[in-house]
């Protein structure tokens, strides 16, 4: 396996951009078509200032910047090592400062958004909470599974900061005994199961739009990186 100086050194300015042309057209298109799902019903009631299609919209906002945000430091630190010049040993830290929190933003904007919301997806509220419930609890697992097993610095991209987490090998315990992408595939099932739980369109909309937009960061920008990285 190559390091990550070896990469850098035959490393050319276009692949800091691969993969971004599509990415930012695909990402234009999948806002404009989510936006133009969602639902305001006669007297939505507000919460916290914002009715649920704005929280939905701000949600989508939130979700575009947290994205072109990660592939941007992604490819700068590949091949730059830009965080790295700039932040010394602390580099992955302040990585984590500025990742967590729109990494967070996701899940709670789409509960305020299921929570404002007054445009049902089905009448039958029994069959949606159970729904929820199903897709909640795989969730739940692979979120466990990722911290336990996976940790925090490998999710935060630390094979672009690191040879040590660069060598480390593939988790096979948890979740990842079943699926190599526990976290795109399963983790991201609890943004529809709390669609799901709240009985809200918008939030569901929400939901589609998320779990979608996390596999065009993959195939656009992780995937990529993984070639390169573990050619």
């Amino acid at each position: 396996m190559q390091t990550l100086d070896a990469i850098r050194e035959k490393s050319r300015l276009s692949d800091i951009f691969e993969g971004q042309i599509q990415h930012i057209g695909i990402a234009i298109l999948m806002a404009l078509g989510a936006c133009s799902l969602l639902r305001s019903a006669p007297g939505t009631p507000s919460l916290l200032g914002l009715n649920a299609v704005e929280w939905a919209r701000l949600s989508i906002i939130l979700a575009l910047l947290h994205q072109f945000m990660v592939a941007a430091v992604f490819r700068l630190q590949l091949y730059k090592e830009v965080m790295t010049r700039f932040f010394g040993p602390n580099d992955l830290k302040v990585w984590g400062a500025m990742f967590f929190p729109l990494l967070a933003a996701r899940p709670i904007t789409l509960i305020l958004t299921g929570w404002a919301d007054t445009v049902p997806i089905t009448p039958y509220r029994g069959a949606e909470i159970g729904l929820g419930i199903a897709l909640l609890l795989p969730a739940i697992w692979g979120m466990h599974s990722t911290i336990k097993y996976f940790t925090l610095p490998r999710a935060l991209g630390g094979d672009h900061f690191r040879d040590s987490y660069l060598s480390m090998p593939l988790v096979d315990q948890g979740i990842f005994k079943y699926t190599s992408n526990g976290m795109y595939g399963v983790v991201f099932l609890g943004l529809w199961g709390i669609a799901f739980l709240f009985g809200s369109w918008n939030a569901l909309v929400l939901a589609l739009f998320q779990h979608a937009y996390i596999w065009v960061h993959y195939y656009c920008t992780e995937q990529p990186d993984m070639r390169r990285l573990y050619s």
